[in-house]
């Protein structure tokens, strides 16, 4: 019996941790693509949100958000959902950054973390680094690295927080 107790005991704390611990995005200040400072937390439009994180110097990084700009047109048949890539490069870069994303065409949302405030908040060390956000801001899924073919589980994901 005491045996059994002490494993309620763990599974209680081990969920109470895991929800206690349940990261939400974090409300920092950032730059849009026309220079503008906004909230983190101003992204969030009641649907579930992807947030990838690149460099100009990380090509798994671009790989990634090309793929995710390719199948975007499809995906948002099935599910409505934003996208939003992260830019972590420093203020020297930052120039050279926004013209990659324009050049790229990317029909999504980019924001410029020159300061790396949101990527330390985010506990981000390195990219590419995904997350699946859902409508209340609530982080649920975390992916690290790319290979061809990985940009699936993040949508899979937001099909789940649609309900399909």
């Amino acid at each position: 019996m005491h045996s059994f107790l002490k494993t309620v005991s763990v599974l209680c704390f081990l969920t109470l941790s895991f929800f206690a611990s349940a990261q939400t995005l974090p409300d920092v200040k950032v730059e849009d693509a026309q220079g503008k400072e906004i909230s983190t937390r101003s992204l969030l439009t009641g649907k579930p949100l992807i947030i990838s994180y690149w460099s100009i110097a990380c090509k798994p990084c671009i790989q990634e958000l090309n793929a995710i700009n390719d199948a975007i047109e499809e995906w948002r048949e099935e599910a409505d959902f934003d996208v939003v890539a992260v830019s972590v490069d420093d203020v020297r870069m930052q120039a050279t950054a926004k013209a990659k994303a324009s050049a790229l065409g990317w029909e999504f949302t980019c924001i410029y973390d020159a300061n790396q405030d949101l990527k330390r908040a985010m506990n981000v060390s390195l990219t590419p680094q995904s997350f699946v956000v859902d409508a209340e801001g609530n982080i649920v899924f975390s992916h690290s690295g790319y290979t061809p073919g990985s940009e699936e589980l993040l949508f899979d994901k937001v099909l789940e927080l649609s309900g399909k």
